[in-house]
């Protein structure tokens, strides 16, 4: 696969100004010449990095297609360390996919998706942290998470996992000499192992702890628009959307099933969820609809509980914000834009944790307070300079990780022998492996790179 010399349209899909067709492998020059001519009608010293101007010429037809620029990136100073040819003409989607279609007549094969950064990858040019990174950047949806994407690429988690790997193997080089040579004083003690252990532990946990924050920015969390019938949540759910959704009408029961969708505060995306209003019900597509609504609000990141500060409390409100204390939620007295009868004190002693806010749905009254507290009560906080975790994937290894680290501690703990506490060490360099590429698992690169677009 390797051997073959690959095409593909490396920019986004529409119409442009500019659109690059790339091409990769030891043919990439040669097959370029065959679909392009330069501009002094013959071929001239190709320098690498430097714009050749010319056009994609049909040859088969004896015709030009569309002026063009030539760039050679040669082997190994190139993005996938093959010869790689960037052919830069005007953004037209016919245009394009003409070059592609003269190059694959030429001999190139159509690029599978991310098969240019499989390449990079499998040459050694990036480590699969750096390879998640580089498509996480093009699907970035703010610029914080851009630019924590950008440090990776660069291979700012790379290196800390790489540091984590010496300070193991440096505690496994110390526990087998001890074991080897239990005369010559080159061991460790089970103290000193110990801090080495919690001192690795501890970064682990707070990589793992990261991935809460990496999954706001990308996956997104959920929020669940909870409360009785027509209190406002659809007003509510439109208001925040700053689109009319949702339909919006004084009988009860309006909303039958839940509606999604996103939004997006600070560096966070938010999947709001207006749903059927929750109590009884007779009419059987509606107690559908408020088991659906039960069965999502029970799972969601956080509730923004709505009850209508117009009229009493009743027992089924309080009931409402019992249900859900045990989640993040904000308890918001609706249609504030009228005179207030509902008994803020009696509601919020059913939950005293959780903040409250006076908002007219209606109106828009405190509706940026309320954005600005969704972020700072949902959203997980992250350190500026410190790295996230945005998969998974690398969540769940992190994870298996730490399951053998604390088992070391317990064993050091209860005075085992490092005979016993280094075989739950030893299966951390493979999980690192893993991790980095470095142990390639066929089916977890399938996943990753089937994500990229095909021209990256």
């Amino acid at each position: 696969m390797l051997d073959e010399t690959i095409i593909a349209i490396s920019t986004p899909p529409g119409h442009g100004g500019l659109g690059i067709v790339r091409l990769s492998g030891r043919r990439a020059l040669p097959i370029a010449k065959k679909i392009f001519r330069p501009r002094r009608k013959t071929w001239p010293e190709v320098k690498p990095r430097t714009l050749v101007p010319g056009e994609i010429y049909d040859g088969a037809k004896k015709e030009s297609v569309d002026e063009a620029f030539l760039v050679h990136f040669p082997a190994p100073w190139s993005y996938t360390r093959q010869d790689v040819i960037e052919i830069s003409c005007h953004g037209s989607p016919v245009v394009l996919e003409e070059v592609v279609r003269l190059g694959t007549m030429a001999g190139a094969r159509i690029a599978h998706p991310g098969e240019f950064t499989l390449r990079a990858y499998l040459h050694g040019r990036v480590d699969l942290v750096q390879a998640e990174a580089v498509n996480d950047l093009i699907a970035a949806t703010s610029l914080a998470q851009a630019k924590i994407s950008l440090g990776q690429v660069r291979g700012g988690l790379s290196k800390q996992i790489g540091s984590l790997r010496d300070q193991i193997v440096g505690l496994m080089a110390l526990v087998e000499g001890a074991i080897e040579f239990p005369d010559d004083g080159l061991g460790i003690g089970p103290k000193e192992a110990a801090a080495m252990l919690r001192a690795v532990l501890r970064t682990v946990q707070k990589l793992i702890a990261s991935y809460e924050a990496g999954r706001s920015m990308t996956v997104g969390l959920e929020l669940a628009i909870v409360g009785r019938a027509n209190v406002g949540k659809s007003t509510l759910f439109n208001a925040l959307l700053e689109q009319e959704r949702a339909i919006v009408s004084p009988y009860p029961g309006t909303t039958r099933d839940y509606l999604r969708e996103t939004i997006k505060i600070g560096d966070s995306r938010f999947h709001l969820i207006d749903m059927a209003g929750l109590g009884e019900s007779t009419h059987p597509v509606e107690k559908e609809g408020i088991r659906r609504g039960e069965e999502i609000a029970s799972r969601a990141d956080g509730v923004l509980v709505v009850l209508d500060g117009s009229r009493r409390e009743s027992p089924a409100d309080l009931r409402l914000i019992a249900a859900f204390k045990s989640k993040k939620m904000i308890i918001l007295f609706n249609k504030a834009d009228v005179p207030r009868r509902i008994s803020r004190s009696k509601c919020l002693a059913m939950n005293r944790k959780s903040r409250s806010l006076h908002v007219s749905a209606l109106t828009g009254k405190n509706l940026e307070a309320l954005r600005n507290a969704v972020y700072e009560d949902f959203a997980p906080r992250h350190g500026g300079h410190d790295e996230v975790l945005f998969h998974l994937r690398q969540k769940l290894l992190f994870g298996q990780i730490a399951v053998h680290l604390e088992k070391a501690l317990s064993m050091l703990s209860d005075g085992h022998s490092e005979e016993v506490y280094v075989e739950e060490i030893r299966p951390i360099l493979p999980l690192i492996g893993q991790m980095t590429g470095e142990i390639r698992v066929d089916e977890v690169l399938e996943g990753i790179f089937s994500r990229f677009c095909v021209g990256k």
